[in-house]
């Protein structure tokens, strides 16, 4: 979000969801007051551009792949993450 305030002409946000992390692209999360809220900071990052996608299979895997996301994400799936990773300049993951 950061990078995408002090730096909008620059930097091209895309967050890929993998394994457990699909969890966060469901809507309706409800943290105390305080705590990070990944469904605030993951739609901030839409509302400027952003693109977020949850790999398919781990969505399948878990059983949400039918459930409604956060607007603004999307399934996909590996051959997507791997076109991104390579066409990224710099990768983080966390």
């Amino acid at each position: 979000m950061t990078l995408q305030k002090e730096h909008a002409d620059k930097v091209e946000i895309k967050i890929f969801l993998l394994a457990d992390a699909v969890f966060c692209g469901l809507p309706n999360q409800n943290t105390p007051n305080g705590f990070y809220n990944i469904e605030r900071m993951l739609k901030s990052i839409i509302s400027r551009g952003g693109e977020v996608k949850s790999c398919g299979g781990c969505s399948e895997a878990r059983g949400i792949s039918e459930l409604q996301f956060i607007d603004g994400v999307r399934l996909s799936n590996m051959k997507e993450f791997a076109q991104w990773t390579v066409g990224c300049d710099k990768v983080l993951t966390f």
